[in-house]
């Protein structure tokens, strides 16, 4: 017999400690007979004043994932999610690959990365070639992003790092406040929009700026929770959160 409610898939979900965001949005997104079951990757929330100060912080994450996996999988999940996002796409498209095998090879079952699931995400639209993005990373991490998503295929017209200075400070920009990033980004010359930086909420916004602006808006936590179900052969559409979950 299986699992009562995880009837359909049981999705590791991981994500850092400081996190706020991904729990509550991904659990939005279940639909029935898939279940979510959470861990956290341990890190201080230490004040970044810097660009190294960033890269830090997201090193100790990367240091600490392994350990997260280690302690979801005793629930033996089907496959996982990974609810992080900066470290994804350090290295480039073969970096990405790289943590990516890490974490599978520990944990015996497939997963779904920030990066890679963006990049999926755009390509599902079909009409994708130019995009611009927002983040509450520091400029070097934007740089990082920016080489993932041109390897991947894409040029970037524009982007802006938001530099919070905490990692719960992210959770704590308004909506206010990204509206104007977005119409900072939007223009004739971008075909999407995206947001990186999973302590960012950012579902609901770009549901809305999507129909308003009639191009793909793409919030990281959405597109990764979408690849998740696609890789494991769940096709429901949804209402609610944009084209991505309603029509691919």
């Amino acid at each position: 017999m299986g699992d009562v409610l995880g009837w359909r898939k049981l999705f590791g979900v991981i994500a850092p400690s400081t996190n706020t965001i991904v729990q509550p949005d991904m659990e939005r997104m279940r639909p029935a007979g898939v279940t979510n079951h959470f861990s956290r990757i341990f890190v201080e929330d230490p004040v970044a004043l810097s660009n190294e100060d960033f890269i830090a912080g997201t090193t100790a994450i990367a240091a600490n994932t392994l350990d997260a996996v280690r302690s979801v999988m005793t629930c033996r999940p089907d496959y996982l999610v990974l609810g992080m996002s900066a470290i994804t796409f350090y290295g480039g498209v073969e970096g990405s690959r790289a943590w990516k095998k890490q974490v599978e090879d520990l944990a015996g079952v497939g997963a779904s990365t920030g990066a890679e699931s963006v990049a999926a995400a755009l390509r599902a639209y079909g009409t994708v070639n130019t995009v611009s993005f927002v983040s509450p990373y520091y400029p070097v991490a934007n740089a990082e992003v920016r080489r993932f998503l041109e390897e991947s295929g894409f040029t970037v017209k524009r982007d802006v790092p938001l530099q919070c200075r905490r990692w719960t400070d992210i959770a704590k920009v308004t909506p206010d406040r990204l509206r104007e990033v977005i119409a900072e980004l939007d223009g004739d010359d971008v075909d999407a929009i995206v947001q990186v930086g999973t302590n960012l909420s950012m579902v609901d916004l770009a549901a809305e700026y999507e129909a308003k602006l009639a191009k793909p808006v793409i919030a990281i936590n959405t597109a990764t929770y979408w690849h998740a179900l696609r890789a494991v052969g769940i096709e429901d559409q949804m209402a609610g959160f944009g084209r991505l979950l309603a029509e691919y």
